[in-house]
């Protein structure tokens, strides 16, 4: 196997970037990193330009198709359906086994998702392989998660590998194919091939930033807002991440967010912009004392109180909260790519993170400023080249809303 390289740029220099400050330099700015500088010693996340660098050196392939630039996010890839989807009649870890030769004992139906694509139900699985194969170092692995716009629509999905014991979790020096089990939970949906529901990220070492390093960066430079401030120390909580919670007190009408509506009709993912809210969502509006009663099993949305900043030395991911808390599942895509909430010129005060929740079994109180959700972060490898925001025409920067780019935007939202 072809290894990026003998490491010229040493793991200290790269491990110190929070205390030299690399996080806070213009995007440009910090000792250029290419390929060959890596090695199992430089920990750290990919960001845009050494991605392009792996799909050049064949370590991120496509087949007979091409990875259009579009597809390489400021830390992540965007991975794109292939041209078919296999209807299972369960979910399933290969172990010991191939993806390909285990799913035979589990199909149920084939669907062509060339051309005008196919439709798949709610609450069945499919899996479909993905274009793009990957042939890793062996210091490098990778980890996936939806996209936005793919959680924010109650699609469930998760990357599974060959001879693999867990979901989403890419081990280092992986060579193979990668398959999306995709489950629609709330809508039935329409998806094409080159379609991406989810990403991809790559990583070499340990690259996570604890909380002390976390609280140091947040009093050099604010990642955490309230009300358009820098979040004060005892509003910054931490436990192996940082805490955000719910915003249920809303507009002057209480609105808080969206509840997915019963038998709503087909949606098409590959159209943006075209679909009426109201034709598929319902208002949510908090109570007295900025509350809600959350129905069993229904898929809501909504916005977090506090504002993020992502500066360029840093990524991020939503990650489950401790179930003990209650009976509550927040985080259905989580990546936060640097310059999420932050522009160059310091003037963004973070942008607020849309929520997707969904109590089970019993109906569940949640309360304003509620603490449901987790960020973790982890160090890039050196800063990108682009930033999420104007950089990529991202949908969500200084997001006041939390409905998905599929739907109007307007009076009525």
């Amino acid at each position: 196997m072809e290894k990026f390289g003998s490491g010229r740029v040493g793991g200290s220099a790269l491990s110190h970037w929070l205390t030299d400050g690399w996080h806070h330099l213009p995007v440009s700015a910090g000792p250029v990193v290419t390929l060959q500088d890596l090695s199992a010693s430089t920990p750290g996340v990919l960001p845009n330009q050494l991605l392009a660098e792996a799909v050049a050196a064949g370590h991120i392939g496509a087949g007979e198709f091409r990875i259009p630039e579009t597809s390489i996010q400021p830390a992540s890839l965007d991975l794109r359906l292939g041209e078919y989807a296999l209807r299972i009649r369960c979910s399933f870890l290969p172990h010991d086994e191939t993806v390909e030769r285990k799913v035979k004992d589990y199909i149920v139906d084939e669907l062509d998702l060339r051309k005008e694509g196919a439709v798949l139900e709610t609450n069945r699985p499919y899996l479909i392989p993905l274009i793009e194969t990957l042939r890793l170092p062996p210091y490098v692995r990778g980890k996936a998660n939806p996209k936005s716009s793919t959680g924010r629509l109650d699609v469930f999905t998760r990357v599974i590998t060959d001879h693999s014991y867990r979901f989403d979790e890419i081990r280092s020096g992986y060579e193979g194919n990668l398959w999306l089990e995709v489950v629609p939970l709330s809508f039935a949906i329409r998806v094409r091939q080159h379609l991406a529901l989810n990403q991809l990220r790559l990583m070499v070492g340990r690259s996570g930033v604890s909380d002390d390093e976390l609280r140091a960066l947040h009093l050099e430079e604010p990642i955490l807002f309230r009300g358009g401030r820098a979040a004060t120390a005892d509003e910054f909580a931490t436990a192996d991440g940082l805490f955000l919670g719910l915003d249920l007190r809303g507009d002057e009408q209480r609105r808080v967010g969206y509840r997915a509506k019963d038998n709503a009709g087909l949606l098409d993912m590959s159209r943006i912009g075209a679909y009426v809210p109201e034709d598929f969502w319902e208002v949510v509006r908090s109570e007295d004392g900025d509350r809600v009663v959350l129905d069993p099993e229904r898929f809501y949305l909504l916005l977090s109180d506090e504002a993020v900043r992502i500066p360029p030395g840093l990524a991020s991911e939503m990650t489950a909260y401790d179930p003990t808390s209650g009976e509550l599942r927040t985080h259905y895509a989580g990546f936060f790519d640097p310059g999420f909430g932050y522009d160059r010129a310091g003037m963004l005060k973070g942008s607020r993170a849309a929520l997707e929740v969904r109590a089970h079994d019993v109906p569940f109180m949640i309360e304003h400023h509620q603490r449901v959700c987790k960020l973790t972060f982890e160090r890039m490898v050196c800063p990108p080249t682009k930033l999420y925001g104007e950089d990529i025409g991202s949908n969500y920067q200084g997001q006041v809303e939390t409905l998905g780019k599929h739907f109007r935007r307007g009076p009525a939202t």
